[in-house]
């Protein structure tokens, strides 16, 4: 553990800085160590990348589809990614892609059934690993910290700039 904390992002903090800055440092040495791991058990497990699940992830929620747009804004990547995504996807019998009824420029992308039954078991490993990655903290102090994270993300969600805006 020692190696890994002087690499992490937290080790950037000293109790000079604000509070609040060490506290984002945490949070985001916490996601990046949980989505190391994920990854790794991700590509070690089903030879596919964090990106590929993301994608076969959004499908799972939506059984008739997306169309490649909704994708991108979903996963905040390019419509070029998504493309090359579905591109790869498709070739491997994962995903369908479709032109649209109403507008033959629009495609819409599904899981296959071989699609659903291969994400289905990749998810429930995921759960799984999750699970274990937050085994650490009991469940009062889960559901404290579940709450405490919603409290600041309506904060952060209610505060943001428009996108137009810019930074």
């Amino acid at each position: 553990m020692a190696a890994t904390a002087t690499l992490d992002a937290e080790t950037r903090a000293t109790h000079a800085d604000h509070d609040a800055l060490r506290l984002w440092l945490r949070l985001l040495t916490c996601s990046t160590l949980i989505e190391r791991d994920i990854r790794a058990r991700l590509r070690a497990g089903f030879d596919i990348t964090l990106a590929r699940f993301d994608f076969l992830a959004q499908l799972a929620r939506a059984p008739a589809g997306l169309r490649m747009q909704e994708l991108s804004r979903r996963l905040m990547v390019t419509g070029g990614n998504v493309t090359g995504l579905a591109r790869e996807l498709v070739a491997e019998g994962l995903v369908e892609r479709h032109t649209g009824a109403a507008d033959r420029r629009v495609q819409v992308v599904r899981l296959t059934a071989r699609g659903r039954r291969s994400f289905a078991t990749m998810a429930a490993a995921h759960e799984r690993w999750v699970v274990e990655r937050l085994a650490g903290l009991d469940r009062r102090e889960r559901a404290t910290l579940y709450a405490a994270l919603g409290r600041l993300k309506d904060a952060l969600v209610s505060t943001a700039p428009d996108e137009e805006e810019g930074p």
